[in-house]
């Protein structure tokens, strides 16, 4: 079952869309991240700006190791940035702050997509690593109720997935908002190339909930299948 080509059919389509979405955001970012912005301002600057104009004082804004490992903790109410993004000047670096400023405002209003993926967080990490364990193992006992149990945590990471959508969507609206509200973004052209920046990491995210998606599918069919033998 493990090399069932049935599952190949699922799961490769997905897995050269996530291969072509992270070619694009490294090609994308790479392409801005040589476009200097016109306001002359690094990612750090920006990100500093957005917060303090909506009252976040309190949240730092960090520097942290790494490649487009920008993030925002919600845990410790800070908001990291990758040296390119952190100290850079370009077109790149203003659009990935400004996404990563999005989350915190998220966090601030109590965003209730955000809120509902922070509890997922433990049952979509438990299911992802588990899941597909208790499904193989309860057909391998004929054990239907452990099958669909490992079906039940496999879920729960998709669902992850799934609510991820609306969280990365909704920052990257709220960037381009605040770049052009403040005047961060100088021009039309300017504001094409930061959307491109979001654009490009948006469809990772679609990517990855694809192919969770079409593995819970391959699964319930398998545990279906299973059943009715």
């Amino acid at each position: 079952m493990i090399f069932d080509p049935i599952f190949l059919l699922f799961i490769i389509p997905p897995i050269l869309l996530m291969l072509f979405a992270q070619w694009r955001v490294k090609n994308t970012f790479g392409k801005y991240s040589k476009v200097m912005n016109q306001r002359g301002i690094t990612g750090a600057h920006a990100a500093r700006q957005i917060l303090d104009e909506n009252g976040l004082h309190d949240v730092p804004v960090e520097h942290v190791e790494g490649e487009l490992s920008d993030h925002y903790d919600p845990r410790a109410r800070a908001l990291r940035l990758s040296t390119p993004v952190y100290s850079g000047y370009s077109v790149a670096a203003l659009g990935i702050a400004a996404h990563e400023a999005g989350h915190a405002l998220q966090h601030a209003e109590g965003y209730v997509p955000l809120q509902v993926r922070s509890l997922l967080v433990p049952a979509a990490t438990l299911g992802s690593n588990l899941g597909w364990i208790m499904i193989l193992a309860g057909i391998f006992l004929q054990i239907t109720a452990f099958a669909w149990l490992g079906v039940l945590f496999f879920a729960a990471g998709t669902l992850f997935a799934l609510v991820t959508l609306p969280v990365e969507f909704n920052a990257s609206s709220r960037a381009m908002a605040m770049l052009t509200s403040n005047g961060m973004i100088m021009n039309q052209e300017e504001q094409s190339q930061n959307q491109q920046v979001l654009n490009a990491a948006a469809l990772t995210y679609i990517a990855g909930f694809l192919a969770a998606f079409m593995q819970l599918i391959y699964w319930v069919l398998l545990v279906t299948g299973m059943s009715r033998d």
